[in-house]
This record gives C-alpha cells, structure tokens and sequence, in this order.
C-alpha cells in the first residue's frame, strides 16, 4: 500500500473514532503535502469537538443541578455552586423585576467577597437605562472594567456599590421566561477583564431553561408563601372563634363542646370527670369604683393564674362575664376539690395590680364529681357544679364546695 494510502486508511480509523464519540485521536499530520495538512485540520476539529462536548456535557450537569432545586432561594443557591465549571465569577446576584416591569428589586446576592452592600431589597428604576436595553434586547452585556464605567457613568449607584465591594467587571444576563421578561442575573468578578464572548455563548446554551426555572420557582415560593399565610389566617380563625377574645382561654361554646368530649371518653374508659364553676367575688364593685377597665385586668389575671394552675390536659373557658368552668379528666372525689383550692389560692394569694393599685380578688368554686359519667350529660354535671357555686356564694365565698353525681 502507498503512503498515502495508508495515511487516508488511517484517517478513516481516526474519523469513525470521532463518529463513535471517540475524540482522543491523533491524524498524522505534515505541512509539507495536502494530505498531511488534512491532518492537520482534522486534530483541529478533533480538539473542537471534544471541547463541544465537554461543554455540553457541563451544561447538561449544570441543569441537572439547577432543576433540581424547588424553591427560587434553592435555585439560586445550586446555580451559584454549579456555574463555576463554565463561567467564572466571585458574586452572582439576583434581581426581579417588579410588576409595572420598571423596577428591578434586588432579589439575592451570593458572593465570597467580605461585605455585601448591594442588598436584597435595593430597587432601581429601570426604564430608559442601560439595563432596559439588556432586557429589550434579550442580550447579555459584558463590562470588563468596572471603574472605567463608573467614571463615565457616576450617576449608576449599583454600579458604584459593586466597585466598593471589590468587583471589577461583569456580565449582565436576562432573564427572560417565554417571552416575558422577568429579572436579571448579575455575574461579577474580581478581575478585569473577566468575562469575554464565549462566556455569553456558553449561557445562551441553557439561559432559556434558567429564566423559566427562576420564573416557575419563583411562583411556586409565592405559592407556598401564600398557602402558609392562608394555613395561619385558618388557625387564627378557629382561635377567634374557639377563645374568648378578652380572656385568651376557650369561649363558652368550645369549653362546652369540650366538655361533651371528655364525658364521651370518660365514658369510653369508665374513668371519673369533675367539671368546676368559679365566680369572681364581688365584680361589680371593680367595675363600679374602679371601672370597666379594672374589670377587664381583673378578670385576664384571674384567667391566666387559673389556666397556669390547671394540668395540660385539663380545660378552662370563660362560661359568661365573671364566671369561668374547669373541665378536668380522670379526677375523682379528692383531686377534684384539692384542684378547685388551688385555683382559689393562686387568685387570692396575689394582688391584682391595676393602674398601680393592689386589687384584692378572691374566687369561689363549686364542684361536681362524677365517679361513674354513664347516662350523664353536659347540663346535669354543669347544673350541679353551678348549685355548689350558689352554695360557695352563700357561705361567705373565697370557698370551695364539693358534691358528688
């Protein structure tokens, strides 16, 4: 076989190495003939592919990386980690576009420099500056000295930040999500000169699937952001409409329903239920020489050394004005009265300050047991516990008084 023969033989064996995904290979090249300068040309190629393909290779990583993120914070964060393979820089920032579209917010910032001063939440009008174009033109801009452009441009106070934070050129990239712009991406440098046309091309590659990302992830944080205010707005609801709105214990109606439950599971255990009635002795004398407001501080302190005395799994609710009703689980005979003392001493043992004048309060109880809550109903067990109430009341108050059903 000739030499040249050999060689395109050769050549074919390198070529089908390159069509497999091979780009490793090696043509024989010489400059004196035109054959050996097709060699030449061809480890030319050779290198170019492989570069293509590392390239693409990285950019498919990077997306892999940036989609896998949920939430526009976690986005950001993995294409800050993830982008340093293709591009380089020491800062990326974030900024969104408002949505008249003639504000850009600064969104996130993430850099390894010492201080940041161009923040989250800086706004800058973008209508009729250099940033509008970038996103009227959807193409990215490259500033290779940063001091240079604040010379000419002293008036750009983002462009001043970025300098005193140390960066000294940068790449300005848009974001735009199926045709709607969205925000910009900022990628600064502490180097001049740092960014140059391949930087762009390599983005353009994956800047499309980037801006629908931080637009898709962006929503859905607004989405979880707004379910979690509605999941609040919910409990603050059923909170208003369960407690008493001076007091903060429960309310009438849910202390009463809350009654009706711990009959049914007592009944259900065969367990013993106590339910306590308690009156402020004497409230209208507060709020006739104090007034109503005396009244008010009254009863909030009495409310909350009451409910701080209680077990957690007992109950306390303001049954109406000045009258409040204990529910407490599994208590028989004498845990039920000792409870019903120690709510009275908590009250009695300390003066309620009002408007710096010690008020001395006292509360009576009454108590009714039910050792066996069979066949027994809410009405029975609190018309009992209110009759020893009565009692209590009648016997000079600041007592307890104790039946059982």
């Amino acid at each position: 076989m000739s030499t040249s023969g050999k060689l395109i033989s050769e050549y074919r064996i390198a070529i089908q190495s390159l069509r497999d995904g091979k780009y490793d290979v090696a043509f024989p090249a010489d400059e004196n003939d035109e054959i050996g300068k097709l060699g030449h040309d061809l480890n030319e190629l050779a290198r170019a592919l492989e570069r293509r393909f590392d390239e693409a290779a990285r950019v498919c990583e990077i997306s892999e990386e940036i989609t896998a993120g949920l939430f526009l914070d976690d986005v950001l964060n993995r294409l800050y980690d993830s982008f340093r393979k293709i591009i380089p820089y020491n800062r990326i920032g974030c900024a969104l576009l408002n949505n008249e579209k003639n504000e850009a917010v600064a969104y996130w910032t993430k850099t390894d420099a010492p201080q940041v001063l161009l923040k989250a939440g800086f706004t800058a009008s973008i209508t009729g500056s250099s940033l509008w174009q970038i996103i009227e033109t959807g193409q990215p801009r490259i500033l290779n000295d940063l001091e240079t452009y604040l010379a000419e441009h002293p008036a750009s106070v983002t462009t001043r930040l970025i300098v005193e934070e140390g960066m000294r050129s940068s790449l300005t990239w848009p974001l735009i999500a199926q045709g709607k712009p969205v925000g910009l991406l900022f990628f600064s440098s502490r180097e001049k000169n740092a960014y140059q046309n391949v930087h762009q091309d390599i983005f353009l590659k994956i800047a499309g699937q980037i801006s629908l990302l931080v637009e898709k992830s962006r929503l859905y944080q607004q989405m979880s952001e707004l379910n979690g205010e509605l999941i609040l707005a919910q409990r603050e609801l059923r909170h208003q409409a369960t407690h008493d709105a001076l007091t903060g214990i429960y309310n009438r109606r849910a202390i009463t329903e809350l009654l009706e439950a711990q009959l049914a599971r007592a009944r259900r255990h065969n367990q013993p239920l106590a339910v306590v009635m308690l009156d402020v002795d004497l409230f209208k004398q507060f709020n006739d020489t104090y007034g109503h407001h005396a009244g008010d501080a009254v009863l909030k302190a009495v409310s909350t050394r009451m409910k701080e005395s209680l077990r957690e799994y007992d109950y306390i609710g303001r049954y109406g004005g000045e009258e409040f009703l204990v529910v407490l689980g599994d208590a028989g005979y004498d845990m039920a009265a000792e409870t019903a003392e120690r709510l009275c001493r908590a009250v009695r043992d300390e003066a309620v300050v009002f408007d710096g004048k010690p008020l001395d309060v006292t509360i009576s109880a009454g108590v009714a047991v039910a050792e066996n809550p069979t066949g027994l109903d809410p009405d029975k067990i609190i018309s009992a516990a209110d009759k020893e109430l009565y009692t209590a009341k009648s016997n000079g108050r600041n007592r307890v008084e104790v039946c059982r059903i």
